[in-house]
């Protein structure tokens, strides 16, 4: 049926929205394809649903090509599953709960790991019924604490989640390598650049784990990659860790006043005055010699508050995101732990933090750094704190700093962490060469789950000698109104959208301009003429709008086609515009027909 802008539900815009801070969100909005119904929720208009739809076709269509088969659970789910997971309590304050008029607690699903291990414990028992790939399409609900960029980071958002289940690890190899190729395949047949990153498994967790991103200038995730093909999320990056340094015969640790250098600027000039050192000795100190020691507040997904020192290079700047992503494992909970530096309620309840001349001790007394006695906390340091080598560091007393302090010589640590921010340079893990930085949005991720919610929720299988064995899982998730949002962003110009045509809302938008009888006679007969021979058609048969008006609003709305009827018409002839290239061509019109199915076809 040939869309009729006389008819359709759409209202364009020709100011951008107040809260707009991205292109996508500025022209989707403008353009008719979504409404804001509250913050991070949207209402999802004609124009804006046929491009969902078209969306998600493509993922069904490749998802059926690896043999998955499509179901759909409800969004509302009951407290029980995500207790016996523990992700009742892990999700903290991002879940969304409620409680019925009995009292019965439920949530609004942010993912469905648990309803799906029950349905296959509920319906398979045997090895036979195994592989098997499931997946849905449906709401997803997550309380973020600042929703913003429109679709890109909303409470209420459609994802494609799958999962696959399989009887032992290599099952499970097969069924994520088939996923990841056709994910690829998905995003090149929405004409989307992704580049799959090595990542975190998370609060997930698994054994392995990729994110699909779309590199842009807007996106939330940074991440990077060498010129040799290293390609990683910054929350997974790992350092290229240093060789250990004999320490036998470094010289004695000293403990030197250095009054009024809190900051480490301070603190290296104060250093290349007191203690100068010649360039066969270093040259002039730098914030690269000196260990800063940074106090973080954790907040544990059961509510608990604890304070966390880490120890890293002073010229690094410390990451929270990777210290959200790497701290779970020396803290004795799972689940979503939020890190903020800090605040003045947390240093009150732990006086011997002495500001700007903290040093290490903290988990060992130390009595060269005068905490003797002191409550132990968690103290971790960054990769390149390694055996030997020695730094200018706080000396937990103040104004006071200590000069040559070694690492396993003069003090230990509980462990390990990724934390400081990467930077363009470093180099690659893997040797392949200096990374780059980027920004990218996440489009998809998949997780080699392995057993986690097969052994919480006891989903097992007789093997083929009669054993049970728990089933290993794969976790696969696109965001859909995530992509219809990266499309957008990644296809605009300054007049308004240019949808790629595998999923535009039609093939070619007919515009009627002027005012005579045989304009609109001639643009309906060719509007009729395209939708017999298989297009979809908008047609701006609007009588009393001014050609300036449905021009801007053709550009807007962004089909990849845009054919104008007018004062041509007395010449046999029809515009015939390329909305991507902008280049335009007179047609004959009885040749119209012919020259826009083909441009349809060719692309």
């Amino acid at each position: 049926m040939v869309l009729r802008l006389s008819k359709l539900f759409l209202r364009t815009l020709r100011e951008d929205p107040a809260d707009a801070e991205v292109a996508s969100h500025r022209l989707l909005v403008r353009a008719g394809y979504i409404r804001r119904a509250a913050p991070g929720i949207y209402t999802w208009l004609p124009l804006g649903l046929s491009v969902l739809r078209k969306v998600e076709q493509i993922i069904r269509e490749e998802m059926a090509e690896i043999g998955a088969q499509e179901v759909h659970f409800p969004a509302l789910l009951p407290k029980e599953p995500y207790e016996a997971t523990n992700r009742w309590t892990e999700y903290g304050e991002g879940l969304f709960r409620l409680k019925d008029r009995k009292g019965g607690d439920y949530l609004l699903a942010p993912t469905h790991e648990e309803m799906f291990t029950l349905l296959v414990k509920d319906l398979y028992s045997s090895y036979k019924d195994l592989p098997l790939s499931i997946y849905q399409i449906q709401n997803k609900y997550r309380d973020e604490a600042r929703p913003r960029a429109g679709l890109l980071r909303g409470r209420e958002f459609i994802m494609k989640d799958s999962y696959s289940f399989d009887v032992d690890d290599a099952g499970l190899d097969a069924s994520y390598a088939a996923h990841r190729a056709a994910y690829l395949k998905i995003f090149e047949r929405l004409g989307l650049e992704v580049i799959p990153v090595t990542a975190t498994a998370g609060a997930m967790g698994g054994s392995k784990s990729e994110e699909f991103l779309h590199p842009t200038d807007v996106g939330e995730d940074t991440f990077v990659r060498s010129a040799g093909g290293y390609a990683a999320n910054v929350e997974a990056v790992t350092t290229v860790v240093p060789a250990e340094i004999d320490f036998t015969n470094a010289p004695a640790a000293e403990i030197r006043d250095t009054p009024n250098t809190p900051t480490i600027d301070t603190l290296v000039a104060a250093s290349n005055e007191l203690v100068p050192r010649s360039e066969a000795d270093g040259g002039p100190w730098t914030a690269a010699d000196t260990l800063k020691n940074v106090v973080l507040a954790v907040t544990l997904p059961t509510g608990e508050r604890q304070i966390v020192v880490l120890g890293v290079p002073g010229d690094r700047g410390v990451d929270l995101k990777r210290v959200e992503a790497n701290i779970g494992a020396y803290l004795p909970v799972a689940g979503e732990i939020a890190v903020e530096a800090a605040g003045e309620e947390d240093l009150a309840r732990n006086p011997l933090i002495v500001r700007g001349y903290l040093g290490p001790g903290m988990s060992q007394n130390a009595p060269l750094l005068g905490l003797e006695g002191a409550a132990k906390l968690l103290y971790l340091v960054d990769p390149r704190v390694v055996n030997g080598t020695a730094w200018v560091t706080g000396s937990n007393m103040a104004g006071k700093h200590v000069f040559g302090l070694v690492a396993g010589r003069d003090f230990t640590w509980d462990g390990v962490i990724e934390c400081t921010e990467v930077r363009a340079g470093d180099e690659a893990p893997d040797g392949s060469g200096p990374l780059e930085t980027a920004r990218g949005i996440e489009m998809g991720h998949i997780f080699a789950l392995g057993r986690k919610y097969a052994e919480a929720l006891e989903l097992k299988v007789l093997d083929q000698n009669g054993k049970q064995v728990v089933v290993t899982m794969g976790s696969y998730g696109v965001g859909v109104t995530r992509a219809v949002a990266a499309l957008a962003e990644s296809n605009h110009d300054a007049k308004g959208l240019v949808w790629p045509r595998s999923v535009a809302p039609a093939d070619v938008h007919v515009v009627a301009v002027g005012r005579g009888e045989e304009i609109f006679a001639a643009a309906e007969q060719l509007a009729l003429e395209l939708e017999g021979a298989g297009l979809e058609v908008i047609y701006d048969d609007r009588p009393k709008v001014s050609p300036g008006v449905k021009f801007g609003d053709a550009e807007l709305v962004g089909v990849p086609t845009i054919l104008a009827v007018g004062k041509g018409l007395a010449d046999g002839v029809v515009e015939i515009k390329d909305r991507r290239s902008g280049e335009a061509e007179n047609v004959a019109v009885d040749k119209a027909v012919d020259y826009v199915v083909n441009a349809v076809r060719s692309n």
